[in-house]
């Protein structure tokens, strides 16, 4: 799954790299607040990108004594920073430059070198686009695009989706506001292009804030995953009731499960170690992605059903 993911990042790179420098340049040609803003807007793409590969990288290293199941939530972190930098930069410059130039309309200066760079820009653009959804869409199965994205586990994925999705919709916007602009003559169109691409960018950092939130709490795995586990562990021998089952996401590709069983009465010491044996190995050949089973032998009465979320 990394490697699809960093297949997706670098391609917004590469592509979000060449347009922030073209669009700068031709913002300070011809003076347009709504080119800037998506000067702006590139450039802050082009910076979350190597923030998630970082996050990558750093998600890869292995378990140590400071932190004995990993570092995989440093991807969730990173992509809540990226949400962060989104916000702070992108939406809060453009709002900015846009809100100058509604108060001091200025005119636009050649109007066709901006067409040309939006329509660079859109080709690149959509080049992403199309590889981020494609990952995406490998990664989703059957799953609707909302869903897919509230289940999703790897924000490295749907986060440049998010990304390229908001560029694309900003560059669309910018050059409706040229249009306009051209056909009216009033600069006010300009400034507000460029206050609604930071509108968009805004409205992207909150959704993509929200999701990486819960991923950085610690989400639980899927569904189906943990009631499978659940019919597992209460097939084992010698289990009377399966008091809790918990699942937890310490990254993309590391789960954890806490398992809280209830054993028949008499049951003797070496049928217990047998079955906690059995019964982590099946749960790992589950899921590729579970790292660490821990069970423990508890009666059903003295465990009770406030102590936490039973699956």
């Amino acid at each position: 799954m990394a490697g699809s993911s960093k297949k997706a990042i670098y391609a917004a790179l590469v592509g979000n790299t060449l347009i922030a420098a073209t669009k700068f340049a031709a913002a300070a040609i011809s003076g347009s607040s709504a080119m800037f803003s998506e000067g702006v807007h590139s450039l802050v793409d082009t910076g979350n990108q190597v923030l998630l590969l970082y996050g990558l990288k750093r998600a890869e290293k292995p378990p140590d004594e400071e932190f004995p199941f990993g570092h995989g939530k440093e991807i969730y972190f990173w992509s809540f920073v990226v949400a962060m930098l989104i916000f702070g930069l992108g939406a809060t410059v453009s709002i900015h430059t846009g809100w100058q130039h509604l108060s001091q309309p200025a005119e636009i200066q050649n109007i066709w070198l901006n067409y040309a760079v939006l329509g660079f820009a859109v080709v690149f653009e959509g080049g992403a686009l199309y590889v981020a959804f494609r990952e995406f869409n490998r990664h989703k199965g059957r799953a609707g695009y909302l869903e897919a994205v509230k289940r999703g586990k790897d924000p490295s994925i749907f986060v440049v989706v998010f990304e390229d999705s908001a560029a694309m919709l900003g560059l669309l916007v910018a050059i409706g506001g040229l249009i306009a602009y051209q056909l009216t003559g009033n600069p006010v169109f300009d400034a507000l292009a460029s206050i609604s691409i930071g509108v968009i960018l805004g409205a992207t950092a909150i959704w993509l804030a929200y999701e990486s939130k819960g991923l950085l709490i610690g989400e639980a795995a899927e569904p189906e995953l943990a009631r499978a586990m659940r019919r597992l562990a209460g097939s084992g021998e010698g289990v009377k009731h399966v008091n809790e089952l918990i699942t937890l996401h310490m990254g993309p590709a590391q789960i954890i499960v806490v398992v809280s069983l209830d054993f028949v009465s008499g049951i003797d010491a070496d049928t217990v170690e047998r079955t906690v044996t059995d019964l982590t190995r099946l749960i790992k050949a589950l899921d590729s992605r579970v790292m660490r089973v821990f069970i423990e032998a508890e009666n059903e009465a003295d465990h009770g059903s406030d102590e936490g979320f039973i699956a």
